[in-house]
């Protein structure tokens, strides 16, 4: 990592792909404060969003642009049975309420449990063609920085942020600093996006990018599917960042054309001719530089209880005379929580559950890759397994493309789209002491279940878990 702090002059003419799109969306601006932006796209779920719509109705508004509002139900959705009534009663009120409001509010763009367009609202946006580059985006959702892998501004809010983005489909927010993170050269085989990420916030830990919205640049970037680019993007906020993006191109333009509601005809060609200026002037100056060697990264998994505490699946644990003073405590806690031990290496470490799914691997391509991997193989006995596409359109696709059959013939089960094991509010909890290979964004304590430990990893890693049922080399 080759750090390089900079000052932007007041007087530079380039301009960053971040600076580019957001100030194309300013409608106004305070000295010295925030900014009111306009938002192209507001992608909404059941969990964040209910006192939103109470705040409108409290007030006599309407939702302005209701057309600009995609909303779906993931979070609180089982995983299983879901032609049947949800069982768990505060998530089953939340999923009512979630399509009261859609009623209510005349929103168009509802999809409920078992619609065909259901699913992780990160993943139906891009898969629909809602999400398309320099757009400003926004969710009650931190993952929302997934979108800016097509050259979007994307981020997260607030529930009053939501209330206001309905009101009036602006926002205020305060500007952020630029960054850009460079990954040179290539990845090597088995190295997935997942990795590429998990070693980035290792390195930066996770308040390394607090305060910047991050681009990705470099050719191990640019040789990324948008899949990939999704899951990179999507853990952005992992090391603070207020959102992470990438310059779009032609990997971009062939993922969104055709879909549903992607431009057509001359409106696509104008947009076309649009998005191909998105990119940072050779002049630009970002706040701050940073340049990774991407031939560096091996497959990684975590150690501790946030993405930060990772290292190479070959490499041992910290010595706690490695960590940083300040930071023994927590460490030594961390480590207590997950029951490993500093200098402790984790291949070989017996696992109880593995998870497939949510808005960082939930994608076609990532059942490729696990089930190109199980292929052939048996699902370890003692090995508990949760495949959960993230929509049901990715479900389709797993069944058409054979790979369902694959897994089943491995020992596995596919269920229905959904949150999942990512978070624990619904079915899908990993029980307490239990240790679980996860393709997730977060293994804090108690994420996937009151008492769990969390390992993150990416879908090959998690494959070889499954079925070996300890911690190995994919």
């Amino acid at each position: 990592m080759k750090p390089t702090q900079q000052t932007k002059p007041l007087s530079t003419q380039g301009k960053t792909l971040f600076d580019k799109i957001w100030d194309a969306h300013v409608v106004s601006s305070v000295e010295n404060g925030p900014t009111q932006l306009y938002i192209d796209r507001h992608f909404c779920h059941e969990v964040t969003s209910p006192q939103a719509f109470n705040g409108l109705r409290a007030r006599g508004l309407r939702v302005l642009r209701p057309d600009q509002t995609t909303m779906t139900a993931d979070h609180n959705t089982p995983t299983l049975h879901q032609d049947k009534p949800v069982k768990d009663p505060v998530s089953r009120h939340q999923l009512d309420t979630f399509a009261q409001n859609a009623s209510d509010f005349s929103m168009p763009l509802f999809y409920p449990l078992g619609h065909e367009k259901n699913g992780v609202v990160h993943i139906i946006g891009p898969e629909n063609g809602f999400t398309q580059p320099g757009m400003t985006i926004v969710c009650g959702d931190s993952h929302t920085s997934t979108h800016g892998a097509f050259g979007a501004i994307a981020f997260g809010i607030g529930t009053s942020e939501v209330e206001m983005v309905l009101a009036t489909q602006c926002i205020l927010q305060s500007r952020p600093k630029t960054m850009r993170i460079t990954f040179d050269g290539k990845l090597r085989p088995g190295v997935t996006s997942k990795d590429l990420a998990l070693y980035m916030i290792a390195e930066l830990t996770t308040g390394g990018a607090t305060g910047y919205f991050v681009e990705y640049a470099g050719e191990a970037i640019r040789k990324l599917s948008m899949e990939a680019r999704m899951t990179l993007c999507n853990l952005s906020i992992e090391m603070g960042a207020r959102g992470g993006m990438i310059a779009p191109d032609e990997t971009t333009f062939a993922y969104v054309k055709g879909r549903e509601f992607a431009p057509k005809g001359e409106e696509w060609e104008r947009k076309l001719a649009y998005w191909r200026t998105l990119k940072s002037d050779d002049d630009a100056v970002f706040d701050k530089e940073l340049r990774f060697d991407a031939a560096r990264i091996s497959p990684m998994i975590t150690y501790g209880t946030n993405p930060g505490m990772g290292m190479s699946i070959y490499e041992s644990i910290p010595a706690l005379e490695d960590v940083d003073e300040a930071g023994r405590i927590s460490f030594k806690k961390s480590l207590d929580y997950m029951g490993f031990r500093p200098g402790e290496k984790l291949l070989g470490k017996p696992i109880d559950y593995v998870f497939l799914g949510s808005c960082t691997n939930g994608r076609i391509e990532d059942f490729r890759l696990f089930a190109n991997y199980v292929k052939g193989k048996k699902k370890a006995s003692a090995v508990t397994a949760w495949l959960v596409p993230g929509s049901w359109k990715v479900r389709k696709q797993i069944e058409e493309e054979g790979l369902l059959d694959i897994l089943t013939e491995a020992g596995f089960e596919l269920r229905q789209p959904g949150c999942s094991a990512c978070l624990a509010m619904n079915d899908d909890k990993v029980p307490a002491g239990k240790y679980a290979v996860s393709t997730s964004n977060r293994n804090f304590e108690g994420r996937q279940g009151p008492g769990a430990r969390t390992i993150l990893a990416g879908p090959l890693v998690a494959a070889a878990a499954a079925v070996s049922g300890v911690i190995c080399e994919p």
